[in-house]
């Protein structure tokens, strides 16, 4: 038996060993954690302070991270799910006991969802008060951890100061592998505030395991789409997440497959292409064209409600699936199921298949664009068309745009032209509101050289208005674009469509401009006229802003029904 891997082990230096031996004093459990998130390379830590976290916050003084602090706990969430997906790092979320903890529950299905790595360190009551006794503390849950073990990949309780870095380190490891995801660890108060002699914690790995294709089924995978009539890929956020838009886009030329995106794969295959069906994918004539494929390749998606046309998407082909998240193998439909992280599975795909020439695909794919063109023109939302254009236009090709779940959001999923991977972003996943300026806010912390755009309606808007607090006190290059329509625009198309009228969808509103300008975030209010240049002129000037545009929208027609 080989011992080889040992040498692998860190080792320290002479002034490592003396410091060792020789911990500062003063330190806490709070300063374990702190220790442990820079060991393992994070720069940046979003979330809220609270009575039992206290801490955790106070060693953070002590630390050199850059702490990001949000108004409310689900934004926090938010911005650290958009933070883990434009870096590809992991996003430690800092939150304390009971309701701080349990408001940030719909941020983190939305991280599960997308697969976001997210790390939130929560702390808890006294360890005297684990184990579902009724003592009566502030904050008292019966089993806090139960609340998130459905929704995160990974839980992890803590009892004593000496187990703070190894769970840190098992989380962080949850977190980056395939499928990325969000993980929840709980300190009690007790053991952030005791003084600990614990050694200053120095090297720390927490190396992911990477998930590869097992080869037998690259094999039979390579031979079905080398052998294909007519070949076709459905593209996913997998493909964003594993930053495999290259090996993407060579094994589409390779094998001339045209190739869609699902909303969360948008920008992993370049829009203009011959071989890009965009993403398209709530038209009939896409899911037609998609059906008709011998044999489909999807990667990192797992088809399903918005990726199949609302399940209506039936292939009568060999599908290939190829999924990091082992329970979403075909979840859906029959498939050669793939288990494995997207890159390194492409990676294999790209070697093993012949080269197939199919002058043919192109204009097939431009056949199939040029009917869902015709069929949205006929329905005359020149408004809607024109905003989608205007918003394109004025946003820098490599600035992230995060999406509320709005109207226009709903548009940009088909319709918008997300020019490099990874730089468009909504809450699809979970579905929830307030997604978009509190992402926004997560991803400007995450790179301040480029402006970031957020898109809200009104409804979502009102979920994120205190986060124009935290805009301003970090200056983050945010320019929230809030189309106002009165009211839950799509709740109001979905009930008046399905009832004949709308109910609990209109609200009262503020004066969005005087509410930004009362924080100290210049604002403006917009036309569909004048847009593209008052949205060009906040994303280049310097800090937060705020563009107003009343419009009332509509939707596409429906296909599916």
């Amino acid at each position: 038996m080989s011992h080889d891997h040992h040498d692998e082990r860190p080792r320290l230096t002479p002034e490592q060993i003396a410091d060792a031996l020789n911990p500062p004093a003063g330190r806490n459990g709070g300063d374990l954690v702190v220790e442990t998130l820079q060991g393992l390379g994070a720069t940046t830590v979003f979330g809220l302070p609270g009575q039992h976290a206290l801490g955790m916050f106070d060693a953070l003084r002590r630390s050199s991270l850059t702490y990001i602090g949000l108004r409310v706990e689900n934004n926090a969430g938010f911005a650290a799910d958009a933070y883990g997906r434009i870096t590809g790092e992991v996003a430690p979320l800092l939150l304390s006991t009971g309701p701080g903890a349990l408001t940030s529950l719909a941020a983190l299905q939305e991280a599960a969802a997308a697969s976001a790595p997210v790390l939130a360190i929560s702390s808890q009551i006294p360890t005297a008060g684990l184990g579902g006794g009724r003592h009566g503390y502030l904050h008292e849950l019966r089993d806090q951890k139960a609340s998130f073990r459905d929704v995160v990949k990974s839980v992890h309780t803590v009892r004593t100061a000496s187990q703070i870095p190894s769970a840190i380190a098992a989380a962080w490891e949850s977190a980056l592998t395939a499928p990325h995801g969000p993980v929840w660890i709980e300190i009690p108060q007790d053991v952030l505030l005791a003084e600990t002699t614990v050694p200053v914690v120095s090297a720390m790995d927490a190396t992911p395991r990477e998930l590869y294709a097992r080869p037998e089924l690259t094999a039979v995978a390579a031979d079905l789409l080398s052998k294909a009539e007519r070949p076709a890929i459905i593209a996913g956020g997998g493909v964003v997440r594993s930053d495999a838009s290259g090996k993407l886009l060579a094994l589409a030329e390779k094998l001339d497959a045209p190739v869609v995106t699902t909303f969360g794969g948008k920008g992993a295959f370049p829009w203009e292409h011959p071989l890009s069906l965009q993403s398209w994918l709530e038209d009939r004539y896409t899911t037609d064209f998609l059906e008709s494929a011998d044999v489909l390749l999807v990667i990192g998606s797992g088809l399903g409600e918005l990726s199949s046309n609302y399940h209506t998407f039936a292939p009568r082909g060999r599908v290939i699936q190829i999924e990091a998240d082992a329970g979403k193998l075909e979840s859906n439909h029959p498939a050669l199921g793939i288990h494995a992280d997207a890159r390194e599975a492409l990676a294999d795909l790209l070697e093993a298949v012949d080269r197939r020439e199919d002058p043919s695909a192109p204009e097939r794919v431009r056949t199939v664009l040029e009917a869902v063109r015709e069929r949205i023109a006929a329905q005359e939302l020149t408004l809607e068309q024109r905003l989608i254009a205007s918003v394109r236009e004025a946003l820098p090709d490599a600035s992230p745009s995060f999406w509320d779940m709005t109207i226009l959001a709903y548009w940009a999923w088909s319709a918008f032209d997300a020019r490099h991977p990874n730089t468009m972003h909504s809450a699809q996943g979970a579905g929830g509101l307030g997604y978009g300026f509190p992402a926004a806010l997560g991803a400007a912390a995450a790179d301040r050289t480029r402006p970031v755009l957020a898109v809200s309606g009104d409804g979502g808007a009102m979920y994120s208005i205190a986060e124009l607090a935290t805009a301003r006190q970090y200056d983050l290059p945010v320019t929230w674009l809030i189309v106002d329509d009165g009211g839950y625009g799509i709740l109001r198309e979905y009930m008046t469509g399905a009832f004949g009228e709308a109910t609990a969808t209109e609200l009262t509103r503020p004066d969005f401009v005087a509410l930004a300008e009362s924080f100290g975030v210049p604002a403006i209010r917009t036309t569909p006229e004048s847009l593209t240049a008052d949205l060009a002129a906040s994303l280049a000037a310097p800090g937060a802003s705020v563009v107003v545009l009343p419009a009332l929208l509509r939707m596409f027609e429906p296909t599916h029904l």
